[in-house]
């Protein structure tokens, strides 16, 4: 019997110092991926960094040719939408508020855009900040009504919305963004599994592995970065940037990722058949290690970073026996037409 197949990915910015899309697609195709999720990106070299979503037409069709060049193709749009304040209230954050009839029209629409524009079904998300201090479990039934709205806007376009798991969000625990997605119940939103953002929130393996569970009836895909526990932090209910300095590769971390892709590969079929009948090709574990640092809207591991934290995820595929896809000598003699 054979194996099931996960397809592998990768944040691609994290692996150029420079973000040049021909460092990030250099540094993706020298790893052996295929697929890459583009967020900060300079795009013809000039030394200009834009987020993906605020790129011109123009810059879209010279991205896409690179694509061709190198043979990649886009996994998701890695934006930024929900990750503003639920709420117009001054909690001390500096976290912005945009109305959501203005932010369906601004950012969820350019997002749509650029996942349009570079043949892509998926968008990451997130689920909104609730007001520092405040319980996330009150906020739901709104948070739940704006993601819904996101959710439609997506599924007008025919992508899907993934609602990642992150600190300081509504949606911080496995428990909270399964109640959302039973609430919302929409065939356009899935949920981001992130062992390491759930790790950081100075939780063990067992917990991880429950939240997992929690989850995997509403999974889409899945994010590829571990933690490890830095137990002088006193915890304090919230991630602040010293705790963002212990991201480490998937086989030495505190998230148990061999536990939890063991599990995995029992519903891989399932999994995959959902997001095949979606439109997109498979089920991704998309690499975003944040080896060098990460941060609110980015994170960075060079390309020696990912060239590690690839092999460090398929050190663990191999053991819980999950195959993968990567380039071969096949793909290169294909190139040259043999």
């Amino acid at each position: 019997m054979s194996n099931p197949q996960i397809l592998m990915s990768a944040f691609a910015d994290e692996a150029a110092n420079h973000k040049t899309a021909l460092e990030q697609f250099s540094a993706l195709a020298a790893v052996g991926l295929r697929y890459y999720s583009p967020r900060f990106i300079d795009v013809d070299s000039s030394g200009v960094v834009k987020h993906v979503v605020d790129l011109k037409k123009s810059e879209y069709k010279q991205l896409n040719k690179l694509h061709d060049e190198f043979g990649m193709s886009v996994t998701s749009i890695g934006s930024r939408i929900g990750k503003v304040k639920l709420l117009d209230v001054d909690d001390g954050s500096h976290n912005k508020y945009i109305p959501i009839d203005k932010y369906l029209k601004t950012e969820v629409k350019s997002t749509i855009d650029a996942a349009l524009a570079l043949d892509t079904k998926l968008v990451r998300g997130f689920s909104f900040y609730h007001p520092v201090g405040s319980n996330p479990d009150d906020h739901i039934p709104q948070a739940v009504d704006q993601i819904g709205q996101i959710a439609d806007a997506c599924q007008a376009a025919g992508v899907i919305y993934g609602l990642e798991i992150e600190p300081n969000l509504i949606g911080e625990t496995g428990p909270l963004l399964a109640k959302i997605a039973r609430k919302l119940k929409h065939p356009n939103m899935v949920l981001i599994y992130d062992g390491g953002n759930i790790a950081a929130q100075n939780k063990d393996r067992l917990q991880c592995l429950s939240e997992f569970r929690d989850m995997a009836p509403y999974l889409g895909w899945i994010h590829i970065k571990d933690y490890a526990i830095d137990r002088s932090l006193n915890w304090t209910g919230a991630v602040d940037e010293e705790r963002l300095k212990n991201f480490v590769p998937a086989n030495v971390g505190d998230a148990g990722h061999e536990q939890v892709l063991l599990e995995l590969r029992e519903r891989l079929p399932k999994l995959t058949k959902k997001m095949q009948k979606l439109g997109v090709p498979g089920f991704f574990l998309e690499v975003e290690p944040h080896l060098k640092g990460g941060g609110q809207f980015g994170g960075f591991s060079g390309p020696d970073g990912v060239g590690v934290a690839v092999r460090a995820l398929r050190s663990v595929l191999d053991y819980v026996n999950i195959d993968y896809d990567i380039r071969t000598f096949d793909d290169i003699r294909a190139a040259r037409g043999f």
